[in-house]
């Protein structure tokens, strides 16, 4: 099967998420929201689609929306010939007025949905909700977000509620134009575990595809977390929903970080306080695998190729980031999702783009957008005395945009991937068989 180039999209970081009253707001932060002059920067870069908010916070805060930032922005996006992948809730809870457990949260959102289309019948790309699953883990299971829940049930109500929410918001919007695309993000990494902890990887590695599952009509009594949310007094017919009204997506949108791929071990003392954790059956540590596990299964061409095979549908990376000092690595970081796309094209998965997010930078993704330190990472541009100067990405970005196969990028004599070096160890390490073996699925 021929394939069209992979393309290059690109991506602000938009996180509007609530943590007690108090909303952080990332484009307000790196201060894209008043320098529409940002957008001719990204143009220069060469990238010809952009996952760009038009997000139900910032549009429509206290119902009636207000159209004047997103007419100008998706306007001049238009003039620059950069195609739109319009997000309308970026890792939030909606308005005051609704939560991530508010029953009625999918009518309202995809009447803002229904809104967003008839003002902008012309476009054809959504991402309605970006990664539902981690959303309602931080919000709902977690406790780090709005509204702060740490249940079971909890979460496995917001994690319905928002695939529902998707489902009847493309639904609105393809009333206004029947060819628009849902292109579903999620973070997609794998858990691996001690020996001991292999009933909880197998869980884990089961629910990482729940929102694909979800939306594809795919989750029935045979699922192997059907139980789960029986468990968390989901009803039977609430469930049945979903294959009743299936939506699947159009692209699995795939987000993938150095901290996706996690490992759990029960040794405790070996590690921080700070990791100690537990389920209520065993303690344990939950840490970044690339710090303890040294295995070829670790990265994004594994991950690629899994999700082809589950789902056999259009792929592309809708985010690739490294929040780091040294500029140089995170030059690595992309170039070394580029290359996973490649291989993954070259063995016949249909890989249609990689994006370079967060471009103008994030800010307090360190503490979960937790708390208020405006500690700054830098993108393919860094925000200085307020306005954007490109990084050696930027360079990288332009070379990919006129050949898609570039030659290296030339660095520094101390520039090599820390992911793949042995210093990237924080504790002792494990095997590969033994860490293999415990997250089979």
């Amino acid at each position: 099967m021929a394939f069209m180039p992979i393309e290059l999209w690109g991506g602000v970081e938009c996180t509007v998420n609530r943590v007690r009253d108090y909303y952080c707001d990332q484009v307000h932060l790196t201060g894209h929201e008043t320098r529409e002059d940002d957008l001719d920067r990204f143009a220069n870069l060469g990238i010809k689609a952009m996952r760009y908010p038009v997000l139900w916070e910032r549009t429509a805060p206290e119902g009636k929306a207000n159209w004047k930032w997103p007419d100008q922005r998706l306007h001049h996006l238009r003039e620059l010939g950069i195609t739109p992948i319009v997000g309308l809730l970026h890792h939030g809870s909606g308005p005051k007025i609704t939560s991530l457990i508010d029953p009625d949260f999918p009518r309202r959102f995809s009447e803002y949905a229904r809104s967003v289309a008839q003002r902008y019948p012309w476009l054809e790309n959504y991402v309605p909700i970006n990664e539902p699953l981690t959303t309602a883990r931080f919000s709902c299971l977690y406790g780090h977000w709005y509204p702060h829940r740490t249940d079971s049930s909890s979460f496995a109500r917001a994690l319905l509620l928002q695939c529902q929410a998707i489902v009847l918001a493309m639904r609105a919007i393809r009333v206004v134009n029947s060819d628009a695309r849902l292109i579903q993000t999620e973070d997609l990494g794998k858990t691996f575990a001690s020996p001991v902890l292999r009933y909880q990887a197998e869980f884990d590695n089961s629910r990482r595809w729940l929102t694909w599952d979800l939306l594809g009509g795919r989750f029935d009594s045979s699922h192997a977390l059907w139980e789960f949310f029986r468990r968390a007094q989901i009803s039977e017919r609430y469930l049945m929903w979903f294959q009743e009204n299936p939506c699947p997506p159009d692209i699995l949108g795939i987000n993938y970080y150095v901290t996706s791929e996690r490992y759990i071990d029960e040794d405790v003392q070996q590690y921080p306080a700070a990791s100690h954790g537990g389920n209520g059956r065993h303690n344990y540590v939950d840490v970044e695998a690339v710090r303890v596990l040294d295995s070829a299964d670790l990265g994004l061409q594994r991950r690629i190729a899994e999700a082809w095979v589950r789902y056999h549908k259009p792929i592309a990376i809708t985010e690739s980031h490294l929040g780091c000092i040294d500029p140089h690595q995170q030059l690595l970081w992309f170039q070394d999702a580029w290359e996973s796309a490649r291989l993954q094209r070259n063995c016949g998965v249909e890989l249609i783009a990689v994006t370079s997010w967060a471009l103008l930078g994030a800010y307090d993704w360190d503490s979960l957008l937790t708390e208020r330190n405006h500690h700054y990472e830098r993108g393919a541009f860094e925000i200085k005395n307020g306005q954007p100067q490109p990084t050696p990405l930027a360079n990288y970005l332009r070379g990919l945009a006129t050949d898609r196969t570039p030659e290296s990028p030339i660095l520094p004599n101390h520039a090599t991937a820390w992911w793949k070096d042995p210093s990237r160890f924080r504790y002792p390490p494990v095997s590969p068989d033994f860490a293999l073996l415990s997250s089979a699925v």
